[in-house]
């Protein structure tokens, strides 16, 4: 369900449907039955104003009034203008149409799509699993002020490890038993619900490593493996809460008990005296960063996280990352000796949990992931452009994430200014999450840019409607729910 909550009733209020708006095919065919009809009306009273002023009689019934008979001759007339085979010859070539589209391997649920996929002037892509594959793996990753490089590929957890950036190791000797990577890397696992399997090709019998669950948490779980955290290591923490990713939170929470441990792993970082429970939060950097207060060191050692360093890890690690088109995830940790309030109660809600175990955290560290351009979506884009069709990308990832991909497939141009062809969707509600701008200046905004970053569900529907208002057929595609209406 894509809801929202409804502050001023206290329920849920999905996204508006637009299962009813009418295709291109459908408008016409509409205007152009009520102009037939119009044009009917008008020669049928013509003809009645010229047989009764000729005084027409019916030749069978003389004696009758002639306005009779003309009213019967007009009716006629008007029955007859009725275009009543134009539905059939319409669906006729619409099935054509599909039946070319199946040859193709392409699945058409509604008729009247064929028509609207040939009329398209705008495409609006998601990104991760419809312009790249969805199969991340981790490249990079940082804590306590020290870059990493994580070798390997796909998600076979037994072939790579951790080496620390711009130091030659050792033969044989890498990073995996620091205590950064083991901590960053445990409590991201913490707060993940993706498992990973050996699964075997029925066919072949060849056994590949899968995941279940979300692919931006397949990546750390991976890692996780190749430094020798232990396969069943999280079952070994109880976890207390589970605050699920949102679009408006930008982050992931759990809480596990740790009542008991002196340090959250082997090799890990220490915990605090009479520490019960161990808080972690995943998602956005620059939401998390600007929740924390701390920083965990190298050596281990916690300092205070001050607004200049803050910057400093935005500039120098965030968009560093982000540029080189990775995905960045920020992870951030919290000792809690009492909680402050009941974390199993189901009387408190969600919101209330959340805000207030999300501040006063720990920065522990970052990982990067790259997810591979899906096979021929650069020649597509270039085909598309070459159709006089303005390709849109509209993604919930960092903004330089963003401008990294698009520039990879060609969405964007090396001449194309980037202050006027990418936006963060905060650009469209400034006030606020449910204060868009008015419509003369997202249509402005939309009919310009091309990449949308951090969008939410409802900010798709806007831009769409934009393009719609500007006399625009917009193609919404893309593998997530939230690509739907």
């Amino acid at each position: 369900m894509m809801a929202s909550e409804d502050k001023e009733s206290g329920g849920c209020a999905c996204l508006p449907s637009s299962a009813e708006n009418k295709t291109p095919l459908q408008e016409n065919i509409g205007s152009l039955g009520a102009r037939i009809g119009v044009l009917a009306i008008l020669i049928c009273g013509v003809v009645f104003l010229i047989g009764l002023l000729i005084k027409t009689k019916d030749p069978e019934y003389p004696d009758n009034p002639s306005w009779i008979y003309m009213i019967l001759i007009a009716v006629t007339l008007a029955v007859a203008a009725i275009p009543e085979g134009i539905p059939l010859c319409v669906t006729i070539s619409l099935a054509i149409g599909c039946q070319e589209m199946v040859a193709k391997n392409v699945q058409v649920r509604k008729i009247a799509a064929v028509e609207t996929l040939g009329s398209a002037s705008v495409i609006c892509s998601d990104k991760t699993g419809t312009l790249t594959e969805g199969k991340m793996t981790m490249t990079k990753m940082w804590s306590g002020g020290l870059e990493y490089n994580v070798t390997g590929q796909g998600f076979d957890p037994t072939k790579g490890a951790v080496f620390r950036a711009g130091v030659v190791a050792a033969p044989g000797s890498n990073s995996n038993r620091e205590l950064g990577v083991r901590s960053t890397l445990l409590a991201a696992l913490l707060c993940c619900d993706t498992q990973l399997f050996l699964e075997e090709d029925p066919s072949t019998g060849e056994r590949t490593w899968q995941y279940r669950g979300n692919s931006s948490e397949a990546p750390i779980v991976v890692a996780a493996r190749k430094v020798g955290l232990p396969e069943d290591i999280v079952s070994q923490y109880r976890r207390i809460l589970t605050i699920p990713f949102s679009s408006s939170r930008k982050m992931m929470l759990t809480v596990t008990e740790v009542a008991g441990r002196t340090h959250l792993c082997e090799g890990g970082m220490a915990l605090p005296p009479m520490t019960s429970s161990f808080t972690v939060c995943k998602g956005a950097p620059n939401w998390i960063i600007q929740n924390c207060s701390s920083i965990l060191r190298a050596d281990g050692s916690i300092d205070p996280l001050s607004e200049a360093e803050k910057l400093q890890i935005n500039t120098q690690v965030v968009d560093a990352y982000s540029d080189l088109a990775l995905r960045v995830l920020a992870v951030a940790v919290g000792c809690i000796q009492q909680p402050p309030l009941d974390l199993e109660s189901e009387d408190i809600s969600v919101d209330q949990k959340f805000e207030a175990l999300k501040s006063g955290l720990t920065l522990c560290g970052m990982v990067a992931s790259m997810d591979p351009d899906r096979e021929g979506v650069q020649e597509s884009v270039l085909a598309a452009r070459g159709a006089g069709i303005r390709v849109v990308m509209i993604t919930g990832d960092y903004l330089k994430t963003a401008i990294a991909i698009a520039r990879r497939v060609d969405i964007l141009q090396d001449h194309d200014s980037l202050t006027d062809s990418a936006v963060d969707c905060n650009m469209l509600r400034p006030a606020g999450d449910d204060q868009y701008l008015c419509d003369e200046k997202i249509d402005d905004m939309t009919s310009r840019v091309r990449v949308f970053a951090r969008a939410k569900p409802a900010d798709k529907l806007e831009i769409v409607k934009s393009l719609q208002r500007q006399g625009l057929v917009c193609a919404m595609t893309g593998d997530g729910v939230n690509d739907a209406p």
